[in-house]
């Protein structure tokens, strides 16, 4: 699993950082996402994918191996 995230769409709700907190967390200047783990490891992949589905403005998305 790949991680990307778009800044310009983040809207600062905290979801990412609240449900997934070793994978994301929140710029302390503009409370935008800010991504620790492109790559998680497995164990915080379920967390990863909440995150993704909790995001109020679609910012996270999650690639799985070997897509592009």
């Amino acid at each position: 699993m790949r991680i990307t995230v778009d800044r310009h769409r983040c809207v600062g709700a905290g979801m990412c950082a609240l449900l997934a907190g070793a994978v994301f967390d929140q710029d302390a200047d503009d409370g935008k996402v800010r991504l620790l783990h492109p790559s998680p490891p497995s164990a915080e992949r379920a967390a990863a994918r909440d995150a993704e589905r909790a995001c109020p403005s679609g910012a996270i998305v999650l690639v799985p191996e070997g897509n592009s």
